[in-house]
């Protein structure tokens, strides 16, 4: 077992479910106010730490400190080189190897921002890293910005958009044994539903990544009575825009396609209830540049939605990379190695020390 492997368990073994991160915000602050060269300011449960040598260049390093709610009370497990546990992959594996990259960045190339925050997890507005960068964005300034989140030891960039709506459907109320008397609304749900079977995703290639579009519904809800034909129901659906769309854009498609199913003349509505931008790849940017080169790996598109579109909305380059298999975020079976969390530190102590960001400037 590693001492990163021990730091991870450590910080799995503090619960810190969205909203209840008080706990591992103190763990981490105390090993930052430890560094004497580190200016450290904690506002509720999110703590940044800065350097100021006045190096030519500035990397944010970020990770999210909650977790999702538990599946069961099991804390961390550990068998042989491998770490079990909620928030192993998402993202204390991820958050162990920023911490312990604390000490090296008295030597390095560039100064260096750690942004530890809370409430990720949940809708964006309870977002700390969003609410930072509304509020105070300088102390968010970098030349670029890496997220430790999951991806496998790969470089994910950019992220998709997100945007959730919901489909509203009229009908009118009759006894269920005279039907005809009414309009069942959630047999009008159909056309709506004809849509989302139909779709297509639409795929876009930036810096040579590739981003799906998709379009699900995730939720339906409608119905009065056993014995009632309903007269509302409600089609939720989530719609993953490509980076080369605005939220705008992607509102005016997802209505579009709607167009022939939601019918304004008797009494329909689609309502957008929250989005969020994407963010390009940034991938031109000489310091993601080098954490590709240092990954050892081709980059790929980031599918879901992350914080680099908080960062990239204030001018920031940022790219997703951290240890531990995305696929299982989430899930009961996180797991993340050794190995991978000791790859993921490589990569980026060779972009702190600079000679990744050389190569890359020189190319």
């Amino acid at each position: 077992m590693t001492g990163l492997l021990e730091l991870a368990a450590e910080l799995v073994d503090i619960p810190s479910v969205s909203r209840q991160e008080a706990a591992i915000c103190d763990r981490v602050e105390r090993d930052l106010r430890a560094r004497p060269f580190l200016e450290v300011e904690r506002t509720g449960d999110t703590v940044v730490a800065r350097t100021g040598f006045g190096r030519s260049r500035r990397l944010l390093l970020a990770g999210h400190l909650d977790t999702v709610p538990p599946f069961s009370a099991d804390g961390a497990r550990l068998e042989g080189d491998a770490l079990s546990g909620l928030g192993a992959v998402d993202m204390k594996g991820g958050l162990a190897v920023l911490l312990s990259l604390v000490p090296a960045v008295e030597q390095a190339a560039v100064d260096v921002t750690f942004v530890f925050y809370a409430c990720e997890e949940i809708e964006r507005d309870a977002d700390a890293l969003a609410a930072l960068a509304r509020a105070r964005p300088e102390v968010l300034a970098a030349d670029a910005a890496v997220l430790g989140e999951p991806t496998g030891g790969v470089v994910e960039a950019g992220c998709q958009g997100t945007l959730r709506a919901l489909i509203h459907v009229a009908g009118r109320r009759a006894h269920a044994a005279r039907p005809w008397q009414g309009v069942n609304a959630v047999h009008r749900l159909a056309p709506a539903l004809e849509v989302l079977s139909g779709y297509r995703p639409r795929q876009v290639v930036m810096d040579g990544c590739v981003y799906a579009e998709q379009l699900q519904a995730v939720g339906v809800s409608g119905g009065v009575a056993g014995n009632v034909v309903p007269d509302a129901a409600e089609l939720t659906v989530n719609f993953r825009f490509a980076p080369d769309r605005s939220v705008e854009e992607a509102e005016r498609e997802l209505r579009a396609m709607f167009a022939g199913a939601v019918r304004t003349e008797d009494g329909d509505r689609l309502e957008v209830v929250d989005a969020a931008p994407g963010a390009p790849p940034g991938l031109d940017h000489p310091v993601l540049e080098a954490l590709v080169r240092s990954s050892g790996a081709p980059p790929r598109a980031k599918v879901g939605w992350t914080d680099v579109a908080t960062l990239a909305a204030i001018g920031v380059p940022a790219a997703n990379f951290g240890p531990g298999d995305p696929l299982l975020a989430h899930t009961p079976d996180e797991t993340v190695t050794a190995a991978e969390l000791e790859h993921a530190r490589g990569v980026l102590a060779a972009v702190l020390d600079g000679g990744a960001v050389a190569d890359a400037v020189s190319r």
